[in-house]
């Protein structure tokens, strides 16, 4: 499937083969804005609110950085989640105001002939940060625990091997002094769906739309499945996961942002302009669902 064809093969999905339940919620959303019946929130956050909150946390990050560059401290950033759940949205809104000498975005594309010939962290590791960068993942390695084998992309046994290798690799990481995160964002099925079909509708965001993503929505079992083992095998008290939960992206974009905010004691870091986070809405996998309607 070429990628022009993505947005008309959404609609035919949703059109003929999306589960009932899924196409009616999505066809009776109207404006209902939260279609999860089991998201803590019944309404989304108003605008006035999420702006109230998100200048003091940007400035919070602005002083985050500053650390960073003056201590020589090395941050990862780990962003995985199911497709069009926020991944993009919360990272351009932790760089927004951020140096970009000091910020990096990666997002590699599939690997090359020569890349898949190597050790697979070897092109991961070429993109670590350096004193006094932080490095925010847009997707990771983890594309071999759930992507890759969903889709066949990998051999049983190099998904076994990557299992075997990865806390191991991410003890490393730890042992040498990287800052290191793994947040994981999850979405309603019906969610999903909406956010495909408006990327579908809309010129300005198609080129967000792959034959993968197309193909992913029937998938949605196979993926649970496979975002359950990868938690159950790689949730390790050096690098915990950590859930957020989607549907209400400045719910989501806040707490993402004060996640990573809470892992650091920076000069000046102000609590109370932080605030809490949210149990509701962030937590480990085990208080997270995967599956939510």
């Amino acid at each position: 499937m070429a990628l022009s064809d993505a947005p008309a093969a959404i609609e035919r999905w949703f059109e003929k083969d999306a589960p009932k339940p899924v196409r009616k919620a999505v066809e009776k959303a109207g404006g209902k804005p939260i279609l999860s019946a089991v998201h803590p929130y019944a309404t989304p956050m108003k605008r006035e609110a999420y702006e109230r909150a998100y200048r003091p946390l940007q400035i919070e990050l602005v002083k985050l950085q500053t650390w960073i560059k003056a201590t020589g401290a090395r941050v990862a950033i780990v962003f995985e989640g199911r497709d069009a759940a926020g991944k993009g949205g919360l990272i351009q809104r932790l760089t927004e105001n951020l140096n970009p000498r000091g910020a990096r975005v990666v997002a590699l594309a599939k690997p090359s002939d020569v890349e898949r010939g190597q050790w697979y962290f070897q092109r991961y590791v070429a993109e670590l940060p350096s004193a006094g960068e932080i490095v925010f993942f847009d997707r990771s390695w983890y594309n071999r625990g759930v992507v890759e084998h969903v889709f066949g992309f990998c051999a049983p046994e190099e998904r076994e091997r990557f299992f075997a290798q990865v806390p191991e690799f991410e003890r490393m990481l730890v042992g040498e002094g990287i800052r290191f995160a793994k947040i994981w964002l999850t979405i309603g099925r019906a969610e999903q769906l909406r956010r495909m079909l408006d990327r579908a509708r809309d010129p300005l965001k198609q080129w967000k739309l792959s034959p993968i993503d197309v193909a992913s929505l029937e998938r949605w079992d196979a993926y649970s499945d496979a975002i359950r083992e990868t938690f159950r095998r790689s949730h390790t008290p050096h690098a915990p996961w950590r859930v957020i939960r989607g549907d209400d992206k400045r719910r989501a974009r806040l707490e993402g942002m004060r996640r990573l905010l809470s892992a650091f004691d920076y000069d000046g870091k102000d609590p109370e302009a932080i605030g809490p986070l949210d149990p509701a809405l962030c937590g480990p996998p085990e208080a997270m669902p995967l599956d939510e309607p």
